[in-house]
């Protein structure tokens, strides 16, 4: 099977396994973060395209915090799957621990997270810029209608320090959401094309959330 095929194929996998799912982590996110991981790929060296592929593809095929916050179900029903088209045994590995690696929770771990790699660097940094500027607003409201939580509560402040438990378990405001991971993510990027392009988003929240807050308590016309 060429390596063609084998994305066709995963591609096809990710599209009927997600049907139906939350419009924040829908098929249409893992296509952004896969063709933004395409481009970024452009510029760095000694890249495995197919794993970047693969990885991207498959980073949110079960994301766990709609699996009762299991985060083993993702990496088993990818490498499941990779099996399934008898992808070489390295490669499959490689996503798998792409997979396993590439949520900001984990950077919340005692020690963080275990498993580098270019690959991991580059779809790392295409999911997080799908977490920032407009689309990372329209996907945070989204996520927060979905959880029925609330817009804003300025006696909930948000919370800086917390651990990976508590970030599974929060249930906070939206705009909370974007003190506590969104802002932080520019800072975080491992490319450099990731680093431009956060830029522009970074600055985008920063004048939404001014604006956001402007009109929660005007002050004057």
């Amino acid at each position: 099977m060429t390596n063609t095929t084998i994305i066709e194929e995963t591609i096809a996998f990710v599209k009927e396994t997600l049907q139906g799912a939350e419009g924040g982590h829908d098929w249409f996110h893992i296509q952004r973060v896969f063709r933004t991981s395409l481009l970024i790929a452009k510029d760095e060296k000694d890249i495995d395209t197919l794993v970047v592929s693969l990885g991207a593809l498959l980073h949110d095929i079960a994301d766990a915090k709609f699996h009762d916050g299991d985060e083993t179900v993702g990496p088993k029903l990818a490498q499941e799957f990779l099996n399934s088209l008898k992808v070489d045994k390295k490669i499959i590995e490689h996503v798998v621990l792409i997979i396993d690696n590439i949520s900001f929770k984990k950077t919340l771990e005692v020690g963080g997270a275990k498993f580098t790699s270019k690959e991991l660097d580059i779809i790392q940094d295409a999911d997080r810029l799908d977490a920032i500027g407009a689309i990372g607003i329209a996907r945070a409201f989204n996520y927060g209608g979905f959880k029925n939580r609330e817009l804003y509560n300025p006696d909930i402040a948000p919370n800086l320090h917390m651990t990976k438990e508590a970030y599974k378990k929060s249930s906070a405001p939206t705009i909370n959401h974007f003190y506590e991971k969104l802002l932080l993510l520019k800072d975080k990027m491992n490319t450099k094309n990731g680093k431009i392009l956060a830029e522009q988003r970074h600055q985008f929240m920063l004048d939404y959330l001014a604006q956001f807050s402007h009109e929660w308590n005007p002050q004057s016309l």
